[in-house]
């Protein structure tokens, strides 16, 4: 039996984690309202592909059909015709403004930085990612702050997943506004959770930001997306949402180490 179904049998709570699956083609579950926004156009966008994708090939067919010496062998006359040639500009114009509604609406969403309750600075390295929640400060004025390396292979135990896991995630409360400023320490990396419809570069010296407001509680994998050197592969990220209390006793923990 595959090794993936008997981890989802005897570990449960797996099964609700945000992953790609073996041979997936889809989407991963959206977890941000922006994600839903990025699934449903996708799904809009397909409707319309598909329907001029078949009406092409049925010309083509059609084209190749008659257009032949042994079905037609007498040429015929027709050169050009202004109707069809004023439908066949107009059409396409008429669908790309159709596409073009949704995909504004959903620009101006991903742009738009609601104020944000929590702001959670992300910095990439090579390669690892820190964390800093500059909200909050201890006694000494000290930010909240800690790394994020991966678990090694040899380190993992039963139900975590191989080059996702990390040693310290990093947590948020669900239905909360969240700013998320990317940065990074020494080359490009690109900070991605496609669960959450958020890839956002790190780029050394400029801070780039990205809003996120997560429906429900789970944990989110994503990696970098950027070729960073020769550990790329294995600098993954891990996001978990959970409940405002349950998020206000982390901080205190965190503070208390």
């Amino acid at each position: 039996m595959n090794y993936f179904i008997l981890i989802i049998l005897f570990v449960p709570q797996l099964s609700s984690s945000d992953i790609s699956e073996p041979w997936q083609i889809g989407f991963q579950d959206p977890a941000t309202p922006i994600m839903e926004g990025i699934i449903n156009l996708h799904h809009d966008l397909m409707f319309f592909i598909c329907l001029i994708s078949i009406f092409v090939s049925w010309m083509l067919i059609k084209t190749i059909w008659h257009f032949n010496k042994h079905t037609n062998p007498k040429a015929s006359s027709l050169a050009h015709g202004t109707v069809i040639e004023i439908i066949w500009t107009v059409t396409p114009a008429i669908i790309l403004l159709i596409i073009a509604i949704p995909s504004f609406s959903l620009l101006y969403a991903l742009d738009e930085i609601v104020s944000p309750t929590i702001t959670i600075k992300t910095i990439g390295h090579q390669w690892y990612w820190s964390y800093e929640y500059s909200d909050y400060t201890n006694e000494d004025g000290e930010f909240l702050n800690f790394d994020s390396y991966m678990i090694a292979e040899e380190d993992l135990t039963m139900g975590q997943f191989r080059l996702l896991e990390v040693d310290n995630t990093m947590v948020v409360p669900v239905n909360t506004h969240i700013r998320i400023v990317v940065s990074a320490a020494d080359v490009l990396h690109s900070w991605a959770v496609p669960s959450l419809g958020i890839k956002c570069d790190a780029v050394p010296g400029r801070l780039n930001q990205t809003s996120l407001f997560i429906k429900r509680e789970g944990i989110y994998y994503g990696q970098c997306s950027e070729i960073c050197g020769i550990n790329h592969g294995f600098m993954p990220i891990a996001v978990e949402a959970v409940k405002l209390p349950n998020y206000i006793s982390w901080i205190s923990n965190k503070f208390n180490d």
